[in-house]
């Protein structure tokens, strides 16, 4: 494992959406998050990346102002939350994990009653619009896919046109075509200038959609920047994966000393190369394992991404974390 994160955070000055500081919240003998510091700033798109109980959800409910710290401070908006604050829930728009809506109401129904709990916001038809749902308007609920439900329930939090937005893991379950329907209507959301506070365990989604990353484990930040800024801190830009057929691999220590290679970490009975060019990595460790008798049973090469990050942090893969 390796001990070091690259942190960037904004400069000072920079007008903030969310601002936490020592942030602490613990279910009986469990920590869920742990001292964790973390700013938002107004425009962005922020993720939250980091395996299932890593402490995004309990983090992001403690901004939503659905959960109260046992230490720390929290600011959204530049406001604090207290026992009655109607005025910044008003400028929030929350999609929680998972949404329950009464089957027989109509799509049009749900809306309108999202609708009267702002002072002010967006017309039915224009939320509808925005989530792609303007045909399913008359429909029960009762009716709509997966996906499309996930769709209501972002109307839902968009129809009081927030200022910021929380997203929290808004496409799990959901199909591929519905994930990038979901990713399409975030992009645009970030086009007009809102603030997006999204959590997820997909590293693909975070690449794609956020402005920064906070990469999140056992309730801390451990690194935190653009996606390009985290995976450039691998010092490659490539990945090699190999696995041997029982014979003994070469060392770590040979495996470092290959050509090109900038880092060497085992999974299991797998090894993982950092490599700045793979046409150069690759021909030596097939001569290494070569010299010793051996074969790759399994050889892939791919372009080095968050999850890479992640396994060089905390020397486990983000899918088994």
């Amino acid at each position: 494992m390796l001990a070091w994160a690259f942190v960037a955070s904004p400069g000072s000055g920079t007008a903030l959406a969310v601002r936490c500081r020592g942030l602490v919240k613990r279910y009986g003998d469990v920590v869920a998050v742990a001292g964790l510091d973390l700013d938002v700033v107004r425009g962005e798109c922020f993720g939250m990346l980091g395996p299932n109980g890593a402490g995004k959800t309990t983090t992001v409910e403690i901004f939503e102002g659905l959960r109260t710290p046992d230490e720390g401070d929290v600011e959204v908006l530049g406001d604090r939350w207290r026992d009655d604050n109607r005025a910044l829930r008003a400028r929030l728009g929350i999609q929680l994990q998972e949404t329950k809506f009464q089957d027989k109401l109509r799509v049009r129904e749900v809306i309108e009653l999202f609708r009267s709990f702002y002072p002010a916001g967006l017309g039915v038809t224009e939320a509808l619009a925005l989530v792609g749902l303007q045909e399913k308007a008359g429909g029960y609920v009762r009716t709509l896919s997966g996906g499309q439900k996930q769709r209501l329930s972002l109307a839902c939090a968009l129809v009081g046109n927030p200022e910021l937005l929380f997203l929290d893991e808004p496409t799990t379950g959901l199909d591929p075509q519905s994930r990038r329907q979901t990713w399409d209507i975030v992009e645009a959301l970030k086009a007009r200038g809102r603030t997006v506070v999204l959590t997820t365990h997909y590293m693909e989604e975070a690449a794609r959609l956020c402005d920064r990353v906070a990469i999140v484990d056992h309730g801390k930040v451990i690194a935190q920047g653009t996606p390009r800024e985290l995976i450039a801190s691998l010092g490659a830009e490539h990945v090699v994966e190999f696995a041997v057929d029982g014979s003994p691999a070469p060392s770590a220590e040979v495996l470092s000393a290959l050509p090109s290679v900038e880092r060497v970490a085992r999974e299991g009975e797998s090894w993982r190369l950092t490599v700045r060019e793979v046409h150069r990595a690759v021909p030596a460790l097939l001569a290494a394992l070569a010299e010793r008798g051996s074969s790759p049973t399994q050889l892939t090469t791919h372009h080095a991404t968050l999850e890479d990050v992640f396994m060089s942090l905390t020397g486990r893969s983000l899918r088994d974390a």
